[in-house]
């Protein structure tokens, strides 16, 4: 006859051990709040009224009192209609950051996750690289940044180039620029025989002749493949190649996959850095105006400018979450 007691000991045993999982879930989650209080108590605090204001400012005419105050006067989407009817240097502009992203993502995210996947290897000096790599990322921000930007001579002498360059190629019936890599008739003449469309070989030239640029914005992405990369366990890949698996088939069956969270951070992420950066040409437009235009009501046009900006960016992420979301996996715990 089964004892009862012998019986309730796994039950009793199983329920304790759901109960560890649950206060453990709910100590997690105390610290992930926490941990993120300084980021909220600043947003609430300080950042929210300061964008509260910003929209108020994109419907009302801001007009100075004698004594030091303003008061608002409401206007409408007279600002709005203004910037995408009247102003056709902001649409303008506008497409062109728009494309310029559509560029720079997807040739960021691939450099990315090509160099961390080849970082990830076993190899002598694997530190000394990825510090190499990480690099441009400490030496593009802040003061070393603003000094880049700042740079005269240099600018001086990009300018000298550009002009000497054309005056080479008019001179000799070049149309290509002296300060390009690559040209789109060279690259066509190489893959002459392989029926490449033309404009995946000008995207190629774009990319090679933009090659500084996107390795100065990899760091970050860089990283975050890393640390996904290091996330998977070395067992899959041990029984991997017990089962014959070769390194092509390992990397789209296993890594990609597992790896695919990170892909979609890193494109959220790659797409608000593109267009929150200083040499944006949004964002150069939208200082430009509100910094030297005569233009009456140029804080107010900006400010609308800014939020049609702001929205565009919202959209573009929205469409990137829903696009790549349906093909991210997630790898899940059995509780």
């Amino acid at each position: 006859m089964t004892n009862t007691k012998e019986l309730q000991a796994p039950a009793k045993a199983v329920k304790v051990k759901k109960t560890k999982d649950r206060s453990l879930a709910k100590s997690k989650a105390r610290s992930g709040w926490v941990f993120i209080a300084p980021f909220l108590l600043g947003f609430f605090l300080i950042y929210l009224p300061m964008i509260l204001e910003s929209l108020q400012f994109s419907f009302n005419d801001i007009q100075f009192d004698r004594g030091g105050g303003y008061h608002l006067e409401y206007q409408g989407f007279a600002f709005y209609e203004y910037a995408l009817l009247e102003d056709t240097s902001f649409v303008k502009t506008l497409g062109s950051s728009v494309s310029q992203l559509l560029f720079n993502v997807p040739a960021i995210v691939i450099f990315s996750l090509f160099v961390a996947v080849l970082l990830n290897q076993k190899m002598v000096g694997r530190a000394v690289f990825r510090a190499i790599f990480f690099i441009p990322v400490i030496v593009s921000t802040g003061i070393i940044e603003s000094i880049d930007l700042q740079n005269s001579l240099a600018e001086t002498m990009g300018q000298y180039t550009e002009s000497a360059g054309s005056s080479i190629n008019a001179a000799g019936g070049g149309a290509s620029n002296s300060n390009n890599l690559l040209n789109a008739m060279d690259v066509a003449s190489f893959f002459q025989n392989m029926a490449i469309g033309t404009q995946l070989v000008t995207y190629i030239v774009d990319i090679v002749n933009g090659v500084y640029d996107i390795v100065n914005k990899s760091g970050v992405q860089m990283l975050i493949f890393h640390a996904g990369l290091q996330s998977i366990s070395p067992a899959i890949y041990e029984s991997c190649q017990m089962d014959g698996a070769t390194s092509w088939e390992t990397f789209w069956k296993i890594t990609f996959p597992m790896i695919s969270p990170m892909i979609l951070v890193n494109a959220v992420y790659t797409v608000i850095d593109s267009f929150t950066a200083q040499n944006n040409v949004m964002m150069k437009f939208i200082n430009g105006l509100n910094s030297g235009s005569s233009i009456a009501n140029a804080q107010e046009k900006t400010t609308a400018m800014a939020w049609m900006y702001f929205l565009v960016v919202i959209l573009i992420l929205a469409v990137v979450a829903a696009i790549m979301g349906g093909y991210v996996f997630y790898q899940r715990r059995e509780n």
